[in-house]
């Protein structure tokens, strides 16, 4: 007697009825609820892309999207892999209905319709709103790093690039003599075929010399920038994809990367904003992001919920102007509960035993701005000594990357003060100076909000909601490092990857509703 199982049907076993393809594939399938979503979406902008009269008829533009769409949430993105399970794996055999398609129609599809994949990723977001699943009454904003398609050290630095410049100019000498040289020996031999052209090997070099001019201007205008902000390293530029830039990865050490945002409505997870950015700067997307929700969507969030680095006074103002509350941790300057500079009378000195308790601050050493109390009314500062600071003057200065006026507050008085080493630098000799920029009114306004309950409340949502999309893209799509190169070929792949999750969810979200419906049916019976 054998022991083991026996096959339930032969490699060379024939069957009656063929099962077909749709035999093959459950009812709960979730490549059956995506493809009934992404029918019931208007392709006509894709549509528009084609010619409609040359060639063989094409594949419809619906097939090719849901492929690269379905292949994404189940972490395939190679175009290679695509085409194989397109031939081999029943679900993506069913999705195509059993068509071959070559990774190159991949490949050039991915790229080729960012406006209409614009479209379609607002249709999906229209459909959750008509559901009730996008409110915007809170959204989260936050970003990543993903790698772009470089290798970590395939950089160069612009004392590098002038240094491949100048072996290439000695190269390129060198083969001009010799190709001076060459003509000539043939003008002495009256051979004819000379040419007024370069030869091939010296136009490929003079290509190669314009990239690398081209690559040494954009790292010596990086290294300008970093030498205004005090930066002393030098500028790195990724070689592969010029326009990545090398910054710290999340898993430590630094890489050519890109800085891919995501803008999230809190009540169902779903992506409403996405851009990508190639700079460290992600404050600066705030605004743009939620102008690009009101534009796409019609409707402003009520409330922005994101990070410290968000808190600009620039964003302050400017979320307000457009009626978007801000939800953002920022430090407030003044007193706090347990500082002694907190008194109800500032013109009165902190006492003597409490002065050792006054906060420093991390970088100076020195006494925190926040032991010194502002009163509107007579627009100074007063010390923990009960002195004033009084106006004297207003200037211009970069911070964030922004220019703000800056309004500056003097003491006079501090020859001879008890708290003067604890004070002022030694290298000061007229008194302490304080600065007080245009925003900081708005911003102690948000300090204080976030310090409230409600405040606190409100802002815990971002944890979830905030994080949530990026580890899904990374840990299920495989999405660690961008397949193509480029800032806005990065931005396309990007917005399909935001475009599956948000298909993802809609899955998720209707499958769960016929459920509870069912549910309801049988109970009613």
């Amino acid at each position: 007697m054998d022991y083991w199982a026996k096959a339930p049907r032969g490699r060379d076993q024939m069957t009656l009825f063929a099962p077909t393809l749709d035999d093959m594939i459950g009812e709960s399938h979730p490549v059956r609820l995506l493809d009934e979503i992404l029918r019931s979406c208007d392709w006509g902008e894709w549509e528009g892309e084609y010619h409609g009269g040359k060639g063989q008829p094409p594949i419809h533009p619906r097939v090719i999207a849901s492929v690269l769409l379905y292949g994404l949430t189940r972490g395939v993105r190679s175009s290679h892999k695509l085409e194989y399970m397109c031939l081999h794996n029943i679900d993506f055999m069913w999705l195509v209905e059993g068509r071959s398609i070559d990774h190159s129609t991949f490949c050039g599809f991915r790229v080729q319709f960012k406006k209409p994949l614009k479209g379609l990723f607002r249709q999906v977001c229209k459909i959750a709103m008509t559901m009730g699943l996008i409110r915007l009454g809170e959204v989260t904003l936050d970003a990543t790093r993903v790698k772009a398609n470089n290798g970590r050290n395939r950089t160069l630095t612009g004392e590098k690039l002038e240094e491949r410049l100048k072996a290439l100019d000695e190269q390129l000498e060198q083969m001009l003599r010799e190709s001076e040289q060459a003509d000539a020996a043939a003008q002495a031999s009256e051979l004819e075929g000379s040419s007024s052209q370069l030869p091939g090997d010296l136009a490929k070099l003079e290509e190669r010399r314009t990239r690398l001019q081209e690559a040494l201007e954009k790292v010596q205008a990086a290294d300008a920038v970093r030498a205004e902000a005090g930066t002393k390293t030098p500028a790195q530029l990724p070689m592969t994809d010029p326009d990545s830039k090398v910054m710290p990865n999340k898993e430590g050490g630094h890489a050519p990367n890109y800085s891919p945002f995501a803008s999230v409505d809190v009540h169902r997870d779903f992506v409403v904003q996405v851009d990508v950015g190639a700079d460290v700067c992600e404050h600066v997307a705030a605004v743009p992001m939620m102008v690009g929700i009101s534009e796409d969507l019609g409707q402003t969030p009520e409330r922005l919920l994101a990070d410290a680095a968000y808190a600009t006074g620039k964003n302050v103002d400017e979320l307000e102007a457009r009626d978007v509350e801000l939800f953002s941790p920022v430090k407030s300057n003044q007193p706090s509960e347990d500082n002694p500079a907190r008194r109800e009378d500032p013109t009165q000195p902190v006492p003597e035993a409490k002065r050792d308790e006054l906060p420093r601050n991390p970088q100076t050493k020195r006494l925190d701005k926040s032991c010194f109390i502002f009163v509107d009314a007579e627009d100074v500062y007063y010390c923990p000594q009960g002195q004033k600071l009084e106006y004297q003057q207003t200037k211009r200065e970069k911070r964030a990357g922004e220019e703000v006026k800056v309004r500056v507050y003097r003491c006079r008085t501090c020859a001879g003060c008890p708290l003067a080493a604890a004070c002022m630098q030694e290298t000061a000799k007229r008194g302490r100076l304080i600065s007080r920029d245009e925003h900081e009114e708005k911003r102690e306004a948000l300090a204080a909000k976030m310090a409230s309950d409600a405040g606190r409340a409100i802002y815990d949502k971002r944890f979830h909601s905030g994080e949530v999309v990026f580890a899904i893209i990374k840990r299920v799509f495989g999405l660690r490092q961008f397949l193509l190169r480029g800032l806005e070929k990065v931005r396309t792949e990007w917005l399909w990857a935001c475009t599956a999750y948000n298909l993802m969810r809609l899955q998720h979200e209707i499958a769960r509703l016929r459920a509870e419906f069912d549910r309801m049916q049988k109970t009613a019976a």
